[in-house]
Formats: C-alpha cells, structure tokens, sequence
C-alpha cells in the first residue's frame, strides 16, 4: 500500500529522455489543444487543413506567417536574454509600447532627413526599449526591487502613456480615430517580394544570429552562463556580475522595442491601441520552450507565427476568439512545461515503515 509519492531531482537529465519528454509535452498539448478546438465547432478534419497545409505548406499562408514570426522572434529573444541573466522581464508590451511610440514621434515631427527617418525611426526605438527596461533594472541592483513588479507595472503605464497620445495629440485628424497618421512611404520597411514579408525579416535573423554568437562564443556568454546559474557564486569569483546582467537586460528592452517599431513600420504603418496586444505572452511562451537558446528561439517563432496564422483564419471562418487562441498557446506550453518536471525529476513511491 502507498502512503504517498515524493519527487527527487536527477543528477543528470540524459540527451534522450529530455528530448522526449518536450516532443511528447509538445504532441500532447497540440491534441489537447485540437480536442478543445473541436469541442467549440470546429471541424476535426479542417485542422490539419488550417493548421498545416494553409499555413505552412502554400505560399501565401508561408509568408503570413513569416510575416507574424518577425515581431515574435524580437520579443522572445529579448525575453530569453533576460532570463539568461535570471531577470523576469514581465513588462515585455511596455518596452514594445515605447519603441512603437518612439518610431511614431520621429514621422509625426519629421525628425531627421527624409533618407534616414527609417533607420532613426529603428534606432531610437531601440533606445527608448533600453531606457524603459533600465528603470527596474537600477530599483533591482540598487535596491533589490522585484523586476516582476516593477516591470509590470511600466507596462501598465506605457500602455496609458499611449492611449493619452492617441486620443489627444497623435490622433489622426483625418478619420477621427484614436490611431496616429499613417506613416509616409519613406518610413516603411521595404517588402521583400513575397506576400507582406518585409525587411524586418533581416533584423531579426541579424539579432539571433548576433545573440547566438554572443552567448556560445563570447566571454559575455560565457559570464551570462555563470550569472544564470549562480549571481552570488559569480560575483565570488571575481566575474563583472552587474556589467553582465546590465548588458543583457539593457539588450532585452532594447529588442522589445525594436519589435514594436517593425510592427509600426512593416505592417501597421500607423500606431494603434491593438498593436501590443499578446505579445508579453506569446514572449514568455517562446522564451521557455526554447530554452533561452537564441536558435531554438527562431524556431519556436515561426512556429507560433503559424499558430497566429491559423489562429486568424479561425478567428474568421469559426468564429473562435483571440482568448482561446491564447489558451491553445498555454495549454501547449503547460504541457511541455509539465513533461519537463518528469524529465528533471523522479517519482518515488513512498511506503508506510
């Protein structure tokens, strides 16, 4: 007879049964998510037609969802960054918000000359993501404030910040909406010749490809690796712990806004009050089912570019809502997550002595 069961950690997870139990996580949560799709009205045999044919095996619905992939792979790499350095960046849609504010002040004013608006437009973005982030980053170094919170919370006010420039200032005199001026064709990323896919493309390959050299070659990757692990044990063997956690973080801001000025300039062209909707999850979601990994990162982004993808397509012809297109997203992840536990850890049955 049980009195019960305890989990013990393994010393070692093996190559095989970790990737066992993501694939196996991964194809229970897609069933999951399928048998919950069904159970609203949508027909089993459509999901194999929307989920993988239209949305990865045509050419239209390829570039719809490389299209949705850009600003996904921005967010969760710049979520893996933070968590590369034990930093909880929950404020994922505020560094999005002011880099999309960013990149609107500088068309609204004109700033600059006409040829290089678009690159000022990308550049103080990122800088404006940088700035946001740096605020709980200095309340946590210098006194110990939780990120959770603090982050948080500025998303919440970024969030304002926006409404309050769209429903006075920045509103479009034109149509009467709470959305700004639609952006001049200078201030547009290019299209790449294939669907809506633009040249934001190249700026996330160029960010993973860039923080995947960083963290495996680097001395910084390296130091990174050791502040995840252990701060304290770092900071005992003489390893620049706040330059380390400084520059990741600062990094992880600063391509959460570059994200929303890719979305300002390659697909909105205007800013609106739905533009960060979604991300700071679908952020954490490809952060964690990567592995903080930056390749791993670009994979998972694509995939759920396509989820998105079918998710619009659902949205349209099923009438399914954004809020159980976000479920599928999580009971994926749960799933994963919880196969994880039992690759990392032992169940033993305990027995009355």
């Amino acid at each position: 007879m049980l009195d019960g069961a305890l989990l013990i950690r393994r010393q070692r997870v093996p190559l095989r049964l970790s990737a066992a139990s993501y694939l196996g996580g991964l194809v229970f949560g897609l069933a999951l998510a399928a048998l919950l799709l069904v159970q609203l009205g949508v027909p089993a045999s459509a999901l194999w037609q929307e989920f993988v044919v239209q949305t990865f095996l045509t050419s239209q619905g390829l570039g719809q969802t490389v299209t949705a992939m850009i600003p996904l792979v921005l967010v969760g790499l710049g979520t893996a960054l933070a968590l590369r350095v034990q930093f909880w960046n929950i404020g994922i849609e505020g560094q999005l918000w002011l880099g999309a504010m960013a990149a609107t002040w500088v068309s609204i004013h004109d700033a600059g000359p006409e040829p290089l608006r678009l690159p000022l437009m990308l550049a103080l973005s990122m800088l404006a993501g940088a700035l946001w982030i740096a605020m709980p980053l200095a309340l946590k170094l210098m006194w110990g404030v939780s990120e959770v919170i603090s982050t948080l919370l500025l998303g919440s006010i970024a969030f304002f910040w926006v409404q309050h420039q769209l429903f006075g200032a920045w509103r479009d005199g034109t149509t009467g909406f709470p959305t700004s001026p639609t952006l001049d064709a200078a201030e547009r990323l290019p299209l790449l010749g294939w669907g809506q896919v633009h040249a934001g493309l190249w700026l996330a390959l160029a960010a993973v490809a860039l923080a995947a050299l960083v963290i495996g070659v680097t001395r910084l990757g390296f130091y990174a690796r050791a502040v995840g692990a252990n701060r304290r044990a770092a900071r005992a063997a003489g390893l620049p712990v706040l330059l380390t956690v400084a520059v990741f973080v600062l990094g992880s801001g600063a391509l959460c806004g570059l994200a929303g000025a890719v979305i300002v300039t390659g697909t909105e062209f205007r800013l609106s009050q739905s533009i960060g909707a979604g991300y700071l999850f679908s952020g954490i979601v490809i952060a964690y089912l990567a592995r903080s990994n930056p390749l791993a990162v670009l994979v998972v982004g694509f995939l759920l570019g396509g989820l998105t993808t079918a998710g619009g397509v659902l949205k349209v012809f099923y009438g399914i809502s954004e809020a159980m297109v976000l479920l599928v997203q999580g009971v994926v992840l749960l799933s994963v997550l919880a196969a994880q536990l039992f690759a990392e850890y032992r169940v033993v049955a305990r027995r009355p002595a």
